[in-house]
């Protein structure tokens, strides 16, 4: 959550919502209106709604440090933990119109952090009898996926490849663009690709049994099952057993979860964990001001 991208990210944040005012400074022009430039504060951010699982503490941190390092921040419940209606997540002591400048930002991180790994925690907690991974997608907002994708890991979830860069994921408009979307040429992609880069893992997507069976040959690290049936995926299963990881995907719910993780897929991946988890209902409230 230090590294240079994630500062970058907390940077553009705030810039958006500080563009320099008058002086070409920073400018929260309500705070600087109306409290005075000596008032300190301390205050905290709480759940305010239903429960939710921690994430985006350090982000928050990172968000009053970079406006103001004077600004002292207390993590009361880690990343991960679970914070009940009302309890505090973190609490802060410093100059009132710098944690004024920073709140928005902070919560709007922590909001959308936190409803992320709430949700990937339902996931979990739903699969955790059959052992299945759950993975996230690239279905990420723009600029904010290193945030995203550890939110998940707060929430019990795992990280799917980073970006396009890290392993090769043949989709099928890669399929269709290969010798003709044959299906049965499949593992020849798999060893074109090995060819071009032996040190990344390759997965391909799969719809059917005979697609399945045909990238099985060239023995690819993993198989994903795409949009299948529950029987389907099944089957493919006890096919790849021994030989090639299996990921079940396509627009998996809660409800589904259960039955997809029996038929003994090693992973689900669920776009929803990013791109629809919405935003928990937390809240920051001065405990002093003076």
């Amino acid at each position: 959550m230090l590294s240079p991208r994630a500062r970058q990210a907390v940077a553009a944040a705030l810039d958006e919502d500080l563009r320099p005012g008058p002086g070409h400074r920073r400018c929260d022009a309500t705070s600087e209106a109306l409290v005075d430039a000596k008032a300190r504060a301390v205050g905290e951010i709480h759940a305010k709604g239903a429960s939710c699982v921690v994430s985006g503490t350090t982000v928050a941190r990172a968000v009053f440090r970079a406006v103001d390092p004077s600004v002292k921040v207390r993590i009361l419940k880690k990343d991960g933990s679970v914070a009940k209606p009302g309890e505090s997540i973190l609490e802060f002591c410093g100059r009132a119109r710098s944690i004024l400048m920073a709140e928005r930002t902070a919560l709007n991180f922590m909001q959308r952090m936190c409803a992320t790994a709430t949700l990937a925690k339902r996931f979990v907690d739903a699969t955790a009898k059959y052992g299945t991974l759950i993975l996230d997608t690239r279905k990420t907002t723009p600029g904010l996926r290193v945030f995203e994708k550890y939110a998940v890991r707060c929430g019990g979830g795992s990280n799917h490849r980073l970006g396009m860069y890290d392993r090769v994921l043949v989709k099928d408009n890669h399929r269709r663009l290969w010798k003709g979307g044959d299906p049965d040429r499949l593992d020849e992609a798999v060893r074109a690709a090995r060819r071009k880069f032996p040190k990344l893992a390759v997965e391909v997507e799969v719809e059917s049994l005979r697609e399945c069976a045909s990238a099985l040959k060239a023995k690819p690290e993993w198989i994903m099952l795409d949009n299948m049936s529950v029987s389907d995926m099944g089957k493919c299963v006890r096919m790849c057993k021994g030989v090639s990881k299996t990921e079940a995907s396509g627009g998996i719910t809660l409800e589904r979860a259960r039955e997809v993780a029996a038929t003994g897929v090693t992973a689900i991946s669920l776009g929803c964990l990013t791109h629809s988890a919405g935003s928990v209902d937390l809240s920051l409230e001065w405990s002093e001001a003076r």
